[in-house]
This record gives C-alpha cells, structure tokens and sequence, in this order.
C-alpha cells in the first residue's frame, strides 16, 4: 500500500499506533507505488555536489545547536558547519546569534570551544566583540583613524530559534523563515517540547559515504536485522516494516517495537506512540531527530569536500534534564550504546556503499517500495537539483 495521510491531522495519536500495529499483524508495511530507479550521479557528480551547497544548504535554515546547548545567558559554542567556524551565543537578554567566527580585522578566529562569556578577543591583534557581535576594543586605535567600529562588528548570519533549536541560514544579507521552512511540521515538532531537554553530549567524525545515502539509512528499516543484529535497534524492532507521513518536504518515519504487538490483547498497554515505536523525523535538508521515551538523537550530515565524504555530529538530549550524577552517568550510558550503533554498525557499513557509488560502473540504484522514506527523500532533492528519476 502507498501512503497518503493527511498531515493536518498526523499529529502523535493513538491512530499512529494503530496503523503501525495493523502493519505488524498482518506482515505489511507503507509502501511507495513502485520502485525508484536511481542514476548514479545523483550521489557521486562533483557538479550536483556543488548546486547543493550554493543552491540548498547555504540558502536553506538548518538547525545549528540545539536551543539547550546554550541554554543559560551568556553561554556560546563554536561549531564548524560547511567549513565555516560559526561562533553561537545567547546573549545577557536571551537571544540568540549565529556568527561568522573571523576577525574583520585579519580574519582570525575571536572564539574557540565553549562556555559562558561575554566578549571574545582576537588571539591576533586583540580585537574584542561583545557577545552580541558588537566590536569593543582595538589596541593602537590610532591606526586606524576614521573607521566606526559600528562597521566592523563580527558578521551575524540571519537567525531564527524555534522549537528548541537555533537556526540560521549559512549566506549573510538572506532572508529566513523557519516557520514557513517547516510549514506543517512546525506543530508536529512544537509537541516534544525539546526547549525544555537538557543537552547532554555529542559526537562527530566523517565518513566515505554521501552525505544524502547517510541520511537514507535512517529512513528505512529494510537493514535492521542484518547491520544491527548485535544491538538493540534490531534486537527490539521489528524489521522492514514502518509507517510514513510527508509533511512537504521533511518527513516522518514510525518503526515499530517488538512489544507494540502486545496491544492486540493488553487492554491496559499504552497507545502513545513515543512508547510503541521509534519516531524519526527527516527535517529537509540535513536533519534527523530520532526520538525516544527518554530523549532524541540529533543527527545532521553534510557534505565534506567530495560527493561521497560526509560530516557526521551526533548529539542527544534528555527528555528530563540531568540533575544528579547518577542521572549524568545513566545518561552517559544511553548515549553510549546508541552512537555505537551509528558509528559501529550504520558508519561501518555505509563506507562500502560510498565505495559501490564512486566504482560502480552501472547506471542506477533501484529503491524498493518497502523503501518509502528513501524514496521520499531522493524525490525531494532531484525535484530541487533536476535529476531525473526512473
């Protein structure tokens, strides 16, 4: 069967439940209407590669940090994003900022790891910039008779913080809108509530694979039994069998629990499906959330200086934030095993496919039915590159 379900009213329901409970007892799955033929040069055409930093990931908002990574006043993290040093910090009011991490004088960078702060001085020629951007302080101001530091202030990239993330697109002077970005998944994301999680820890590492095929592996559920047969994910989830919702261009993936059989003859189970299944979202272009009962992975990938290299940051959040050592060490846990399957199972397969993409000498992949949210996503970005599909 093809999905075609109204995301007016898609929200997190009992229905979600039940649809994926449907699936499970009679061995079904949503699927797209037929097979997607795939050209090879989707994935591995430096051209392609290019249109979609210029064309997609420069001019499109992403999700920088997490809003609970700078959660306090004055709190600031530097993070490398396409290959800029973005300084981010929430100033003594509240707001937020993303900024070009260089020195407008010789292009040095003022920031560096994070913390809490209120001015970052140029390790060069000292130059200081309040947290707001604003440029304080320049030794041998008489070199420099004229200039109005008002002009000189680090380069802020247009910014926007909604629903527990700080968001910027990556070209200054452009316009953004993250509500209009997200359209119906804005209310769908507004549920969990993420400004209130607690940022606990996070990973980052690159990898031989297309940035877009590493987003793929978490749109599907076809490889569970086989890359994450030794851990929990194929352990407790039941294999090749999902729901899917679009919301235009992002979407979301619902991959049944074991136990989200039970409900056939437990009348007192519960029915929420953060309980019942894993809940993926796919936010367009480079984002996924991975949610569960305790906390959300954050996953965004990027392209790293080829077509088939990617940057991977892997972070997640607690549902209720740490409080206690205990907490922190139980936390520490989860962390643990779930970015061992992403790093040990998912990255250590995905390099073979990077290797399939850059060798292969035949003309197109083929993406199953059963594969709906991979579909979904190679149909989104050849719609916005041009590549025709078979």
């Amino acid at each position: 069967m093809s999905t075609t379900h109204d995301t007016s009213t898609a929200g997190l329901t009992e229905e979600l439940t039940r649809r994926a409970l449907r699936h499970v007892l009679d061995r079904t799955t949503d699927m797209a209407p037929t097979p997607l033929q795939v050209p090879l040069h989707y994935y591995r055409d430096p051209k392609i590669t290019e249109v979609e930093e210029a064309q997609i990931l420069r001019r499109t908002p992403l999700a920088i940090v997490p809003s609970a990574q700078i959660a306090q006043p004055d709190d600031y993290v530097v993070r490398s994003v396409l290959g800029d040093s973005l300084l981010v910090t929430r100033d003594g009011d509240g707001t937020a900022h993303v900024f070009l991490n260089y020195c407008r004088h010789r292009g040095a960078m003022p920031a560096c790891g994070s913390g809490n702060a209120t001015r970052f001085t140029c390790p060069y020629h000292a130059w200081t910039y309040k947290n707001t951007g604003k440029l304080v302080g320049v030794p041998g101001k008489d070199g420099f008779t004229g200039m109005n530091r008002d002009d000189y202030g680090l380069v802020e990239l247009p910014t926007q913080e909604r629903h527990g993330f700080v968001w910027a697109v990556l070209t200054a002077g452009e316009s953004i809108d993250v509500d209009a970005h997200l359209g119906d998944m804005g209310p769908e994301l507004a549920r969990f509530e993420y400004a209130s999680y607690g940022y606990h820890d996070q990973r980052e590492f690159e990898s031989d694979v297309s940035w877009k095929g590493a987003l793929e592996a978490f749109a599907e559920s076809y490889h569970f039994p086989f890359v994450h047969s030794e851990s929990v994910i194929g352990q407790n989830t039941v294999a090749n069998t999902s729901v899917h919702d679009s919301f235009g261009r992002h979407h979301r993936m619902g991959f049944p629990f074991n136990w989200i059989a039970d409900l056939d003859t437990n009348a007192d189970g519960t029915w929420d499906p953060i309980a019942n299944m894993g809940v993926i979202y796919w936010i367009y272009p480079n984002l996924i959330l991975a949610n569960s009962p305790v906390g959300v992975e954050v996953l965004d990938m990027l392209p790293a200086g080829s077509p088939t290299r990617c940057t991977l940051r892997h972070s997640w959040m607690a549902k209720y934030p740490a409080t206690t050592d205990e907490q922190r060490a139980l936390y520490d846990t989860v962390f643990g095993q779930v970015h061992a399957a992403v790093r040990d199972e998912d990255f250590a397969m995905l390099p073979q496919c990077g290797e399939g993409v850059r060798r292969g000498q035949h003309d197109h992949m083929i993406i199953g039915r059963n594969e709906i949210g991979v579909q979904h996503m190679i149909k989104t970005f050849a719609s916005e590159l041009g590549v025709a599909l078979g």
